[in-house]
């Protein structure tokens, strides 16, 4: 079953006088629980991908579908109850809460969605310790580092149990250890918990990670490659697919 289905995406921006292209007829489709990358240089259109498939913005054309449902056809509340209950994101600012703790952090999505307390608190402390951060919850984002902010945003995202996880350069303010450690985080939640994550990124060492690779130019998917698919042909001794239409 599929996660999320895009067809024939299309966006553009209008700067100064001049009309920029973020998405031009992409499609696409990501099963469930697959771990997928969307690389291309800046402007490639690999944000605006992720934030039409998250519902944060709306293309100008085309058709998004999320766990089944018509995402370019619900109206704001809609919409936003969709986001609440079915999409986690993970962005490379963190976006936590400063006056709140991390355990609070977590809690917020599901005091949104009318959680009780008591359940609140068992699950914030459970994804707490999920992500390696057990016995940190009161601590306010500013008493945390880096890494450990972005596990709380990464545990915020997911303790909703949503069907897809959307990660913006999730390692652009990290260094490479606190990098490898989110990487093998999201891995492992994927492993485990079945996650589909889609992750738009330059960073090599998170496509490293990555089992299928789309890369985009000018807002167009130029090729879409299934790493353990092509690393089988070639020990076949066959030649990879790496064209997005092929």
């Amino acid at each position: 079953m599929n996660a999320i289905i895009c067809e024939n995406l299309c966006k553009t921006f209008q700067q100064g006088e001049e009309i920029i292209t973020g998405l031009d007829q992409v499609a696409i489709a990501v099963k469930e629980g697959e771990f997928v990358c969307l690389s291309g240089p800046s402007g490639s259109g690999k944000t605006t991908l992720l934030n039409a498939m998250g519902g944060l913005d709306t293309p100008d054309s085309g058709e998004i579908t999320v766990g089944g449902k018509r995402v370019d056809q619900l109206g704001k509340a809609e919409l936003a109850d969709m986001r609440l209950h079915n999409i986690g994101f993970v962005f490379q600012a963190y976006n936590l809460i400063p006056v709140l703790s991390a355990r609070e952090n977590i809690e917020f999505v599901m005091q949104v969605q009318g959680v009780d307390s008591d359940e609140r608190q068992r699950k914030s402390m459970a994804i707490l310790k999920d992500v390696g951060l057990a016995g940190l919850g009161e601590r306010r984002p500013a008493q945390l580092s880096g890494g450990q902010q972005q596990r709380v945003a990464v545990a915020r995202a997911i303790v909703n149990q949503p069907v897809l996880v959307l990660a913006d350069e999730p390692t652009a303010n990290l260094d490479t250890h606190s990098a490898t450690q989110l990487m093998d985080l999201f891995q492992q939640l994927n492993r485990e918990r079945n996650i589909t994550f889609v992750i738009a990124t330059h960073d090599e060492r998170v496509m490293a990670y990555c089992r299928r690779l789309i890369r985009m130019q000018d807002g167009k998917i130029v090729a879409d490659i299934d790493r353990e698919a092509s690393a089988e042909k070639t020990r076949a001794g066959q030649r990879p697919t790496t064209a997005a239409n092929e």
